[in-house]
């Protein structure tokens, strides 16, 4: 009977003892976690438009709109250790909140640590896109008015992965949205005036 006991109580020992290790293994990994986190913690990255080019844009053939535009951008990793990779971006613009380019794909991007890169996606230039007669009108009068003023936005949306060191997370959603204000006459071609620096929003 005593070496019985002796073997349940030697039992019960070793299931608490695997129990503490567990335990322990469990704490430092999240303390270790932790700590790569506060030494890494990425930042996000930081957008701006500093150029648009617009090559066409006719709004004579409704409900279809056509425009062909470039958009030069300027893209910051404020980041001095996590690198970032960009996947399956994509890029359009829009009126009113009504897109008036198809979403164009854009090549994947890897962005050094602390580093700036510019794209320069150009967008439209296939057919027309369906917009409301509303779309239409008040971009045809927002050419003509005055100083012919348009403000138009433009949205970068995929997926990024935070590098630093050997480790790479996993995706994320990334959503920019760059609003803008140009001068844009009527029938004019070329670099285009901003009147303000567009301010971009980046969502993670």
């Amino acid at each position: 009977m005593g070496g019985t006991g002796g073997s349940v109580s030697q039992s019960k020992s070793g299931r608490r003892a695997l129990c503490i290790c567990i335990v322990i293994l469990l704490l430092l990994s999240g303390i270790t976690a932790l700590t790569v986190w506060l030494v890494y913690r990425p930042q996000k990255p930081r957008f701006t438009v500093v150029g648009v080019a617009v090559f066409n844009l006719n709004t004579t053939f409704p409900p279809f709109l056509s425009t062909t535009m470039q958009f030069s951008v300027v893209t910051t990793n404020p980041n001095k250790r996590v690198s970032i990779f960009y996947d399956h971006l994509s890029a359009f613009v829009s009126y009113h909140n009504q897109m008036i380019t198809q979403p164009v794909m854009l090549p994947s991007l890897f962005h050094e640590k602390h580093s700036t890169v510019q794209l320069a996606p150009i967008l439209g230039g296939g057919g027309g896109v369906p917009v409301s007669p509303e779309v239409s009108y008040g971009l045809g009068m927002d050419q003509e008015a005055g100083y012919g003023v348009v403000a138009l936005r433009l949205t970068l949306l995929g997926k990024l992965r935070w590098k630093a060191g050997a480790i790479t997370t996993g995706r994320y959603g990334v959503y920019v949205k760059c609003d803008m204000v140009l001068r844009l006459s009527k029938g004019f071609v070329g670099q285009v005036p901003l009147v303000a620096s567009p301010v971009c929003r980046v969502d993670i």
